[in-house]
């Protein structure tokens, strides 16, 4: 049996290719983005922090 893929999804991560590269990689399997992005500037490792939310269409139908 297959693994079902969750309904709600929150990537997070540095702000780097990759990230954008996983956020693309969810939308090709379906997913939809679900709110705006969020980031957040970390001084301690002198990096952007960024999450963005996604869910499976049919959560948003309510079915």
């Amino acid at each position: 049996m297959a693994e079902e893929k969750p309904d709600y999804r929150l990537l997070t991560g540095e702000d780097t290719h990759d990230f954008c590269v996983r956020v693309s990689k969810a939308l090709a399997e379906g997913y939809i983005l679900y709110g705006s992005p969020s980031a957040t500037f970390d001084p301690n490792k002198n990096q952007m922090l960024v999450a963005q939310a996604v869910v499976r269409p049919d959560v948003l139908r309510g079915t």
